[in-house]
């Protein structure tokens, strides 16, 4: 994050300690036996069921709450597991309500879908502290293989590679796995260090070297991946952060919204985060609300969102900005940054309204602000890349790239949409093709 000495609104122990532990709590406990085996019952259990076409992973989605219904969790996790090795990281950051529960029959009868992701919580949790992995390895083909990155795409790739039987080594330049998951999703979703206990439980497959610290392009090269092993899937996201495009954008107190979740997500002292009183995000994604959501628990006074089109365009869902709203977030909408003000450190930033097509109307307002976060999206990085289409790399079939032997999937891949269940899907897909090429 950047230097806050010259921005004196930006301190750490804003609120009372206790009051961290409860605003950071979990957003959605667990259910209890009981309540899961109540909300299975209101499953219809639909034989063309509409919420598997609605979940990219395509998980039997009333086969697994049946097996919940009838008292087998475990049962149903492996269900849920076989099309989504990381079904508990998923169960809690999917986005739901827009994808298998809006779906849902009940949903279009009643206006209340069956609890789908709470119920894929509750299984996958009750497998998980259990300490069993259902899944082993079959016999080795002697392939080594690449995967770069060790975010969800990486590491649904390198399971399901692994219990192809081939013997997979994951790099990635954080000093720990997991990806967005560890690094870029709010802390009260994931609570109890979830991320990290989910990549140990996936690596109990076996056959999964992981190598942290070390990045494409800064550590090692595509072209060494590709000479030292017989094939390589790239899941290396998006590194890179956009700019304002606007003057002064270094001053004090602005910083990318990703890093500061990152440093949220990694810290063991919720107080020692320095927040400020008024707190400005950019941007209509997850991570601009995740920032600013988490930026008021942390006792900033005043925080606003500014995105510059309308609500019904945020990739946010209406759930997650219903949730920021909630939480005393100032939500504007048709609005882009024109300047920013202030002598050293930020001290206000000006807008100017928008048409639905962006065309500026020539109206401008004044937010106060000693502390922005930019999350106005991510960009890829690197050279030594396989061919692009845009930003990101082309990919063909089941991630197939422009060069033999690399396959590509997850945000930095085309088709990627910035959600953990659909990095899921490529990274799993991937490894199937790639299984299939090598074994002829």
């Amino acid at each position: 994050m950047s230097d806050t000495s010259l921005t004196p609104g930006i301190v750490a122990g804003r609120l009372d300690p206790k009051a961290y532990t409860e605003n950071f709590s979990d957003l959605h406990p667990r259910l209890e036996g009981h309540e899961a085996r109540v909300a299975a019952d209101r499953c219809y259990f639909c034989h063309d069921a509409p919420c598997i076409a609605a979940c990219p992973t395509e998980i039997d989605i009333p086969l697994f709450i049946r097996q919940i219904a009838t008292g087998t969790p475990e049962a149903a996790a492996e269900t849920i597991l076989s099309q989504n090795i990381l079904g508990g990281m998923c169960a809690r950051v999917c986005p739901t309500e827009t994808l298998c529960e809006q779906a849902c029959v009940r949903e279009a009868a009643e206006g209340k879908p069956v609890l789908i992701g709470q119920l894929q919580r509750y299984a996958t949790d009750t497998l998980m502290e259990a300490g069993t992995h259902p899944f082993t390895r079959a016999a080795p083909t002697g392939k080594r293989i690449a995967v770069v990155g060790a975010g969800p795409a990486g590491l649904a790739c390198a399971h399901r590679l692994a219990m192809k039987g081939h013997d997979v080594t994951m790099y990635d330049g954080r000093d720990k796995p997991g990806g967005l998951n560890e690094y870029g999703i709010a802390a009260y979703k994931t609570v109890e260090g979830f991320a990290e206990r989910e990549v140990e439980w996936l690596l109990k497959i076996g056959g999964i070297t992981v190598e942290t610290g070390k990045r494409l392009g800064r550590d090692m090269t595509l072209a060494e991946m590709r000479g030292a092993h017989d094939a390589v899937f790239l899941g290396i996201g998006l590194g890179g952060v956009n700019a304002l495009g606007l003057e002064a954008e270094d001053k004090d107190g602005i910083a990318n919204a990703v890093d500061f979740i990152a440093e949220l997500r990694q810290t063991g002292d919720l107080a020692s985060l320095p927040v400020g009183r008024d707190v400005v995000v950019i941007g209509g994604g997850m991570t601009a609300v995740d920032a600013a959501v988490q930026a008021k628990l942390l006792g900033a006074l005043n925080v606003s969102l500014v995105y510059r089109r309308g609500r019904d365009r945020m990739n946010a869902s209406p759930y997650e900005q219903d949730l920021a709203a909630s939480k005393g977030v100032r939500i504007i909408t048709n609005a882009q940054p024109v300047a920013i003000h202030g002598n050293g450190a930020v001290r206000e930033i000006e807008f100017e309204y928008t048409d639905n097509d962006l065309t500026p109307t020539g109206q401008t307002f004044r937010l106060a602000a000693d502390q922005v976060f930019k999350a106005i999206g991510q960009t890829l990085e690197g050279g030594d890349l396989p061919d692009l289409e845009g930003r990101k790399i082309k990919v063909s079939g089941a991630g197939r790239t422009s060069l033999d032997g690399v396959w590509a999937g997850g945000d930095c891949a085309v088709g990627g949409d910035d959600l953990t269940v659909t990095a899921v899907a490529q990274g799993r897909d991937a490894a199937e093709d790639i299984h299939a090429s090598l074994m002829g």
